[in-house]
């Protein structure tokens, strides 16, 4: 996976502080594929799932940190953006700031440096460092004509009112253009005038030249400045509910207000996901701060959980429709 880094020019620093450690158990002999490396030191508690770009990370992490330089991710899923932004909080001398075009965006990129170099005020007019964009202000503006922010808006649109298009659609069209989806950021469909796509600046251009339809209509792409970002306010229904434990399918039913059994089925299906990681069973235990996710029909967080005296479980939910 190709990343971007900026440097500030400034000579190198070594640092003290936690340092990464993996092992690489591999499975047979040579040309053989190779486990994930196994979680030691700074990568403990990462999810396997996480584990290799969790590495990765925290390695250009300290190579940001040593050169006083900038790192910055492809765009991570909400799961492996929390996994390694745990990773880089353990480390010495770097910080890490998430950014997807907006501050509730669910895919980010993660901007990694020394806090002294991230929170540097932005290049003036004249300054040799205008356009390398090391600041965290720079590298999450709108100047990607000179190269310094690092996500750019794609304004898609046609007329759907005749081929309505969800969300799926619009990630179908923009994947089948050839893309990694590490590229690509939110997208927020905006019914039937088209929708709005979040990606690197280098693939905005692309697909301003390279998306032509969605299902069977025609579109038109144009870059557009973040401040034209049209983010709906999310709807929320906050309720509470009794449950005889914390199950998945338990929870999940109360959530989205459907029975347990087609939640369990649901579930088994893999149309179900927690904190977005798939591979979930009826009989997961969910906890105070997990999120679940039903495909198609929005989300549910789990908030605070108390034992009621008959030894039930009365649990805070917040649905995001």
């Amino acid at each position: 996976t190709t990343t971007t880094t900026t440097t500030r020019g400034r000579a190198s620093h070594r640092r003290g502080g936690r340092r990464l450690t993996t092992t690489v158990a591999a499975k047979g002999g040579k040309g053989k594929d190779k486990d994930p490396p196994r979680a030691s030191g700074l990568l403990s508690g990462v999810h396997p799932d996480s584990l290799v770009a969790c590495a990765s990370i925290a390695e250009r992490a300290e190579a940001a940190s040593d050169a006083w330089s900038v790192h910055v991710t492809p765009f991570l899923d909400p799961a492996l953006a929390a996994d390694a932004l745990a990773v880089v909080g353990r480390m010495a001398d770097v910080d890490a700031r998430p950014w997807g075009g907006y501050d509730r965006a669910e895919r980010v990129r993660l901007v990694i440096g020394r806090a002294e170099v991230l929170d540097a005020p932005p290049a003036s007019e004249g300054d040799e460092r205008r356009g390398v964009g090391s600041s965290f202000a720079e590298l999450s503006g709108d100047d990607t004509a000179s190269g310094a922010a690092v996500v750019a808006l794609l304004q898609v649109s046609g007329n759907f009112m005749f081929d309505a298009a969800d969300h799926r659609d619009f990630l179908g069209a923009v994947l089948g253009t050839g893309i990694e989806r590490d590229r690509v950021g939110d997208i927020l469909v905006q019914g039937e005038r088209g929708a709005q796509v979040l990606a690197t600046p280098e693939m905005a251009t692309f697909l301003s030249q390279a998306l032509t339809s969605v299902r069977s209509v025609p579109v038109a792409c144009a870059a557009a400045p973040l401040s034209d970002l049209r983010v709906p306010s999310p709807r929320v229904d906050a309720f509470n509910s009794v449950e005889a434990s914390m199950r998945l399918d338990a929870i999940a039913s109360a959530g989205f207000r459907m029975s347990r059994s087609k939640m369990s089925d649901l579930v088994t299906s893999g149309a179900v996901r927690v904190n977005w990681r798939e591979g979930c069973k009826p009989k997961t235990v969910v906890a105070t701060g997990d999120v679940i996710s039903l495909r198609g029909k929005g989300r549910v967080e789990v908030g605070e959980v108390e034992t009621t005296k008959k030894g039930k479980f009365s649990v805070q939910l917040t649905r995001y429709l």
